[in-house]
């Protein structure tokens, strides 16, 4: 599925992001279609990448479903592989990144020379991938368009972006759902290196929104040959889609003014969705079942869902 254009009782908004289609049914409940678009450099790619939605969508629903004893989540229901529906909550402005590896973001700020991330301090004589004393929260900024920005926990807090008192309760269940995240991961011969959470609000009560734990928004090693690979200076294999900003970087693309995207050919596209299959299996350990859903079948199968609720 590119992309989808439902007409469901009580609509009352739709936005479509970079990768997914948000109906809002009477301010109360939204209904996220989890299409099958890639972005990357904060860039939607020009095709889809077959069953990608599924694979994100049914790995967020194990992983969110797994952890609501640390945090309620948004979730009511699932009537389709790439559907969810669940709770409307007041979004809060910026999302949680939780980083237990020197890597990504974080190595190419280090290897500059800084020591500061979103005003975390990292220690020094770390190598690429090592890990972190204890993982760090390094938040930013959610932009509808362009990039995330990075912010610190002091100016989200005086920019009364978040209270302080939701803010402190942020980190808490960040950092649990971090720790159960590799602890899922660690059963899977996996270690969950960094992730994302998003945070949402109704009346009192916190919820965990979006998507937690899929190839995404996070990044996973293997957990075999880590160690030997970090002594020898070898780059480390992970589970992301880290590898598709890997061929796009390959081929003259990081999403800056100027640049085209490379062509993305029919074989490149099925090797995409044969390594999101792969990803799904390896991190739940579960059998990847390939579903394809007629629109209008979709259509009767959310409206139905939405009456039971």
């Amino acid at each position: 599925m590119l992309e989808s254009s439902f007409k469901l009782p009580g609509q009352t908004a739709f936005y479509k992001g970079k990768v997914r289609d948000v109906y809002t049914i009477d301010d109360r409940l939204m209904v996220m279609v989890v299409s099958d678009r890639i972005s990357a450099f904060d860039v939607v790619l020009p095709r889809p990448i077959p069953f990608k939605g599924q694979v994100l969508n049914q790995v967020a629903a194990i992983m969110l479903e797994a952890s609501k004893d640390i945090v309620p989540n948004w979730v009511k229901s699932s009537p389709l592989p790439n559907v969810t529906i669940g709770l409307k909550c007041e979004t809060f402005p910026v999302e949680m990144v939780v980083r237990g590896n020197l890597t990504g973001h974080a190595w190419r700020t280090y290897k500059t020379g800084e020591r500061v991330l979103c005003g975390v301090t990292m220690p020094d004589g770390l190598k690429e991938n090592d890990f972190f004393p204890t993982p760090i929260i390094t938040p930013t900024t959610k932009a509808h368009e362009g990039h995330d920005e990075d912010i610190s926990r002091e100016e989200i807090i005086a920019q009364g972006l978040v209270s302080k008192e939701d803010y402190e309760q942020l980190e808490k269940y960040t950092l649990a759902l971090f720790e159960r995240g590799k602890e899922m991961a660690a059963e899977r011969g996996l270690i969950l290196v960094d992730t994302k959470y998003e945070f949402g609000k109704i009346g009192d009560t916190i919820y965990v929104i979006d998507e937690i734990h899929t190839p995404d928004s996070s990044r996973y090693f293997y957990a075999e040959g880590y160690e030997e690979n970090q002594k020898n200076g070898v780059q480390q294999k992970q589970l992301s889609k880290e590898f598709v900003r890997e061929w796009l970087m390959a081929n003259g693309f990081q999403g800056k003014d100027g640049q085209q995207v490379p062509e993305m050919t029919d074989e490149f596209i099925q090797s995409v969705s044969d390594r999101y299959i792969e990803l799904f299996e390896n991190i739940t350990g579960q059998k990847f079942v390939k579903e394809e859903v007629a629109a209008a079948d979709a259509e009767s199968r959310i409206i139905a869902a939405l009456k039971s609720l």
